[in-house]
């Protein structure tokens, strides 16, 4: 799942997007802090894109409430799961954030 996370943030671009290093920085420390989950439930193919398909299992596995996308079309199916799909936005709404 981190590789894909650091494919996404190197490959896209967005006003005020940080140097790639900041961007390793990032990524490391989510190595650091993070938990490893084996996946055991394999239930393919659920989803559209194949690469979804992992982000929906570790969500199952761990237990998770929450997918966070700027996909969330893709992700229809995470209901059947009992997981929500958000984009950025409505997620930092839900948290009470300043959008």
């Amino acid at each position: 799942m981190i590789f894909e996370y650091e494919e996404v943030l190197k490959r896209m671009t967005w006003p005020g997007k940080p140097a790639i290093q900041y961007i390793d920085d990032i990524i490391d420390y989510i190595c650091t802090v993070g938990h490893e989950w084996n996946i055991f439930y394999l239930w393919r193919p659920k989803l559209s894109d194949p690469k979804d398909e992992m982000v929906l299992e570790l969500a199952v596995t761990s237990r998770s409430d929450s997918i966070i996308t700027f996909n969330k079309k893709y992700f229809r199916e995470a209901k059947e799961f009992g997981i929500a799909a958000y984009d950025p936005i409505e997620f930092l709404s839900k948290l009470g954030g300043n959008t």
